[in-house]
């Protein structure tokens, strides 16, 4: 061997183990900032998941600080779950359902709407709920948007609504529990069952289990009396109900990287646009602009702790049914 090749082996060598270290350090560093105990045979392998993640994430990141991509990744609590991991414990709309969204007339814009709205500003809504490793996100659109919904008409303070009540008791209305489900069709439960019950006395669980629903005057933090299903695919729709009416409840495509989103408004261009195609119940709370790029984005309540993205919030593209995000959206009339 001559001493060119050799050190140039040498050379790889040094470097792969420089590598090596920097992710096991980084990897160290992940598993005690979210408390992750594993055995030795368990942790060799959420290493290899994280690394190819932390490379997922630097990659993307490179694209952009150039500009070339609206938003970005980071380490998080999700960053040592491989892609299958993460579809099994945290996404939940089933591919037999069908959104109650129809073909209908486009909603024309009118030119009042304000450039910015944000509910959360209003005090109408809750706090960041977790869904846990339970397919349930449907469950904790549905209540978020009840929750303000009811507040904006009785101008009180939100009442945390019980997703488990769901969970245990809409099977007759097309949904799975922790096997996913669509507000929609959890509305027209509650519209039917006249009322769901608290947080409080009807606690999250995060598993599938017998109905317990109490009924009684105390116990019911919430009624609908109707459900408006905005028409598929009707951006513009969602737009018109944010602006005048209260947050609504959408579902969208979430594909693999957006689960170590930390900032920006997200965009992508591997994300389909039907309402086959959405796996992830979530909550519109507003809308504007971003400043940056100008880029016109939804502000979105998600169910993955407020530890998740921005306090538990992302921004996603407007007015290009980003993701199929238009496909299934729907509000509670109180």
């Amino acid at each position: 061997m001559n001493s060119s090749l050799f050190l140039t082996l040498l050379l790889t060598f040094v470097l792969v183990q420089f590598a090596s270290a920097q992710y096991s350090a980084e990897f160290e560093a992940f598993l005690k900032k979210f408390g992750r105990n594993y055995d030795e045979t368990e942790k060799l392998e959420r290493s290899v998941i994280f690394e190819k993640n932390l490379i997922q994430i630097r990659e993307h990141n490179k694209k952009y600080d150039a500009g070339e991509t609206t938003w970005k990744m980071g380490i998080t609590t999700f960053a040592d779950w491989s892609w299958d991991e993460f579809v099994q414990k945290k996404l939940g709309v089933r591919d037999e359902q069908k959104c109650s969204a129809t073909k209908g007339p486009m909603t024309v814009l009118s030119a009042n709407y304000p450039e910015s709205v944000d509910w959360r500003l209003q005090g109408v809504v809750t706090h960041v709920k977790d869904q846990g490793n339970c397919g349930s996100c449907w469950t904790f659109s549905t209540t978020g948007c009840l929750e303000a919904h009811t507040s904006i008409k009785t101008k009180l303070p939100p009442v945390p609504l019980s997703e488990q009540n769901l969970i245990d008791c809409a099977g007759d209305f097309n949904n799975y529990g922790c096997n996913g489900g669509l507000p929609s069709q959890a509305f027209e439960y509650i519209k039917f069952n006249k009322g769901i019950d608290t947080e409080s006395v009807y606690p999250y669980e995060g598993v599938d289990d017998v109905c317990r629903y109490n009924g009684s005057a105390s116990a019911v933090g919430a009624k609908v009396v109707d459900i408006y299903n905005i028409t598929a695919y009707d951006e513009n729709g969602i737009l018109n109900a944010v602006a005048t009416v209260g947050p609504v409840s959408i579902a969208f495509e979430v594909i693999s990287g957006f689960s170590n989103y930390v900032g920006g408004v997200y965009s992508a261009q591997g994300c389909g646009t039907t309402g086959d195609d959405v796996n992830h119940a979530v909550l519109a709370v507003g809308y504007g602009t971003d400043w940056i790029t100008g880029m016109p984005y939804w502000t979105v309540k998600n169910s993955w702790s407020a530890d998740w993205g921005v306090d538990g919030y992302f921004y996603i593209q407007r007015g290009v049914n980003m993701c199929a995000l238009a496909a299934c959206a729907s509000y509670p009339i109180v």
